[in-house]
């Protein structure tokens, strides 16, 4: 008798073998219903094994049942979810729960229905005559169903007083009462105001790109491409005539988002150039509802949505026969998952489009060095768009050095220029829109006395809590404790306490005064907690009832509002001087992406960058929009000190409520790295972390490189596992690390 490993579903990651009943067709990836203990539970089959049971010694429990004919994980999918755990060294288990989202795997969760009457077939016309004379409700109910599409209605839209006629009705067999299914479309508001477009033409560009991508479609190879395009090039327009010809050749279509921010307007423009085939997009991201997600995921295995666009968890969408995937602003950190399994949803991404033998896109105006790499050494095909799609000029950026205008306005809190304020005056005057970039949410960074110098520091976290004016509170913007904003100081208790530095909030508070008469309004985390707030707040500022739009990064990239001219940079420096060595490339791409906001219109844009180094490379180069310039010299530093591209890189970290006990286990795991250190891996020092302390545990982390990712990855394994760890300590192994902090 076969058995079956199954992943028991739950928090914990429970997995047992039972035997397989003669006669069920049971499969990797099915669900399952099986004994546990003394009740019955649900899980998810991860492997058949046709071997004998009976050596095992004892008898395996047999299956219950299958709760799905159907497997609900594909074979490649499964292929996949075993490369991510192999890669990045965690369980398959964890990978499956990716896979199969909490709303998928609960019981709580089904599809939801209403009732609905059905004519099934046209009614005599003697009955209907008899039934006019006799029971008029009952001759409007047939009359109103013949001329209904598919002639069927909701039971509710005939109204509570047609309850007795419609009943009398079915008695007599000319209608059926049937449960209908009800989708809960996620985007369901905003559908009516979607209006129909066209294929825009193409420029020379455009078009080599789109037939490249096309032609690729035939190649047995299919190099992943790179699209390099500069911002407002038209990458957007070649990828949704390339998803076009998917469609029309039978194919289904994946495009990743890197922010739940900009899936709206992606959803928006699909569904407006797909408009005939509109029910047929599906929308994944942790904003949806569990009964939300459910209904797009069954949507989408079933064959029904053909179109899928979604954050990083999308990469495992259950498309049957995909033929597109488009990973747009591909270089984006937040591609990378920070929770057990750390995957890397672009190179996930790849790795699928080359299991599913899909065509992929890799999609940016500012493009990773590891990708940028791989172009250069022809793994991936490189296509270059250099201008933009309606032939207006890159905008002018200026840079503005704060320290000569701290100086000049005798205050180094100053975060408005005199340039700034002059060009959003000229702008508003003109009835143009502006956007301000601050990557720094709140009020003030921090609460300092100036008598002692002591700052106001989370419990929990090595960090200073953030004034938030709003809430009246001091929030950690790491672990999210909260504190009484105290009116003298903890320590010395001087009431001179003061608010240091400056976010968001305190630039829209500081902005309604300078600029009384514009209309303001702010995006970040804070503004943003209730449902569909920011796709309402994007509606408003495209309809021009917004002057003014203040925002972190979430407005940094993908947003096209033709009528912005002025885009003002608040603080460049914000990022640049962190223990990262990717650090300058994130500035650069993030000035470069929210400079790329202004001018997309019939209008000129200029783009006021203010800046306390000035001399930097990372804002040199995106001042002169110079990516290639901005790669040389940054590759050849990585190439120099062995960095990524260069080299993979993997970041242990160790953690624990005791700060002795997390250093001391960090130490042994280094000393017992070291003593089989393989050829070729260069083992770092251990050190705390940069932020040494997050969430109420001490960190301690120690870097890794080495030319293969395999070998790099499999020494830490096998260390991990010959090394018991206190009970209270966590080792957190990360490859391909994105962040060291």
């Amino acid at each position: 008798m076969p058995a079956a490993r199954v992943l028991i579903d739950g928090p914990s990651e429970l997995v047992f073998d039972y035997a397989i009943p003669a006669g069920l067709p049971v499969q990797p990836g099915c669900r399952v219903r099986v004994p546990l203990r003394n009740k019955s539970s649900t899980g998810t089959v991860l492997a058949v094994s046709h071997d004998d049971p009976t050596d095992l010694g004892f008898a395996l429990r047999p299956l219950h049942s299958l709760t799905d004919p159907e497997p609900l994980i594909t074979p490649k999918l499964l292929d996949l979810a075993r490369w991510i755990a192999d890669y990045y060294v965690c369980s398959i288990e964890s990978v499956v729960r990716v896979l199969l989202p909490e709303a998928v795997r609960t019981e709580e969760n089904s599809a939801k229905t209403r009732k609905a009457v059905v004519l099934p077939a046209p009614p005599d016309p003697v009955i209907l005559e008899q039934l006019a004379k006799r029971a008029p409700k009952q001759h409007a109910i047939l009359a109103i169903l013949t001329h209904s599409p598919d002639h069927q209605l909701p039971l509710a839209d005939l109204g509570s007083v047609a309850g007795p006629s419609v009943k009398a009705l079915a008695s007599r067999g000319l209608v059926e009462i049937i449960d209908q299914e009800v989708r809960r479309d996620p985007d369901a508001d905003g559908i009516d105001e979607i209006l129909p477009t066209t294929d825009l033409p193409l420029s020379e560009e455009q078009q080599a790109a789109l037939d490249a991508i096309l032609a690729t479609a035939a190649d047995a190879t299919r190099r992943p491409f790179l699209l390099h395009g500069v911002t407002g090039s038209g990458k957007t327009e070649v990828y949704l005539q390339a998803a076009r010809h998917m469609l029309d050749a039978g194919k289904t279509v994946l495009v990743l988002v890197p922010e739940i921010s900009l899936t709206p307007q992606t959803v928006r423009r699909f569904r407006a150039r797909f408009a005939h085939i509109q029910d047929q997009v599906a929308v994944l991201h942790s904003n949806l509802s569990q009964g939300e997600r459910f209904d797009e995921w069954h949507r989408i295995r079933k064959g029904k949505a053909r179109i899928v666009i979604g954050a990083r968890s999308a990469v495992f969408a259950p498309l049957p026969d995909l033929g597109l995937i488009i990973v747009d602003e591909e270089h984006e950190n937040s591609y990378k998952q920070d929770q057990v399994p750390r995957y890397h949803g672009r190179d996930v991404a790849v790795l699928r489009a080359h299991l599913e033998g899909a065509t992929i896109v890799l999609g940016s105006a500012t493009p990773s060095l590891e990708s940028w790499q791989n172009s250069l050494d022809a793994k991936y095909h490189l296509v270059r768009l250099t201008h933009r799609a309606d032939g207006q000029s890159l905008p002018l950026i200026r840079v503005i050095d704060m320290r000569l205008e701290a100086k000049k306005q005798k205050s180094r809190d100053s975060f408005l220029s005199d340039r700034l304020r002059n060009a959003i005056e000229d702008r508003l005057a003109k009835n143009e829109q502006t956007i301000l970039f601050l990557n720094r949410r709140g009020f003030a960074r921090s609460l300092q006395c100036p008598s002692c110098g002591h700052v106001c520091q989370c419990p929990h976290c090595a960090l200073a809590l953030t004034y938030h004016r709003t809430d009246d509170r001091l929030i950690c913007h790491i672990c999210g404790h909260q504190a009484v904003v105290p009116r003298k100081c903890p320590e010395c208790k001087d009431p001179a306490i003061v608010l240091q530095g400056f976010g968001t909030q305190k630039v829209e508070d500081v902005f309604h005064k300078v600029f009384p008469t514009a209309r303001i309004a702010r995006i970040d985390a804070d503004a943003l907690r209730k449902k569909n707030a920011l796709r309402d707040l994007l509606n408003a500022f495209r309809a021009r009832k917004i002057d003014l739009l203040i925002g972190t990064q979430m407005i940094a990239k993908g947003l096209h509002f033709p009528n912005v001219t002025l885009v003002g940079i608040l603080n460049a420096d914000i990022g640049l001087h962190v223990p990262d060595f990717r650090a300058g490339e994130r500035v650069f791409q993030l000035l470069t992406q929210v400079a790329g906001r202004a001018g997309r219109g019939s209008l000129e844009g200029e783009v006021i960058v203010q800046t306390f180094t000035p001399h930097s490379p990372s804002i040199q180069f995106a001042r002169h929009h110079d990516f290639d310039g901005f790669a040389e010299q940054e590759l050849e530093m990585r190439r120099h000190f062995h960095y990524p591209p260069f080299s993979r890189c993997a970041l242990l970290t160790v953690r624990s409520t005791h700060e002795r006990r997390a250093e001391f286990t960090l130490q042994t795991l280094h000393r017992r790295l070291k003593e089989t250190l393989p050829k070729g891996i260069d083992l770092g020092e251990p050190l705390p972390s940069p932020l040494v302390k997050a969430h109420g545990q001490f960190r301690f982390q120690l870097i890794l490189r080495g030319p293969k990712a395999r070998v790099l990855a499999r020494h830490v394994q096998q260390v991990l596992q010959k090394t018991p760890l206190p009970e209270d300590v966590t080792a957190v192994f990360d490859m391909d690390a994105l962040s060291f902090t």
